[in-house]
């Protein structure tokens, strides 16, 4: 890949700053509470908090080597 001349460099910076200038913010308060929502409502589903049925339905479970002689 050719390498960028500064100016070129300089005009991608500027996209990219006025690409994040028009993101919308949003207020820390409410993104906190949107991610706690989040966390409430998939709970049950969350195997760190309730762990797995069986140890069969774990996929971190170590495995059974098979050593052939």
């Amino acid at each position: 890949m050719a390498q960028l001349s500064n100016l070129q460099q300089q005009r991608l910076m500027v996209e990219q700053l006025r690409r994040e200038a028009s993101l919308k913010r949003l207020p820390v308060s409410e993104v906190v509470e949107e991610i706690k929502q989040f966390i409430l409502q998939h709970e049950p589903e969350d195997y760190l908090l309730i762990g797995f049925s069986s140890q069969k339905n774990n996929p971190f479970r170590e495995r059974a080597s098979c050593d052939i002689l």
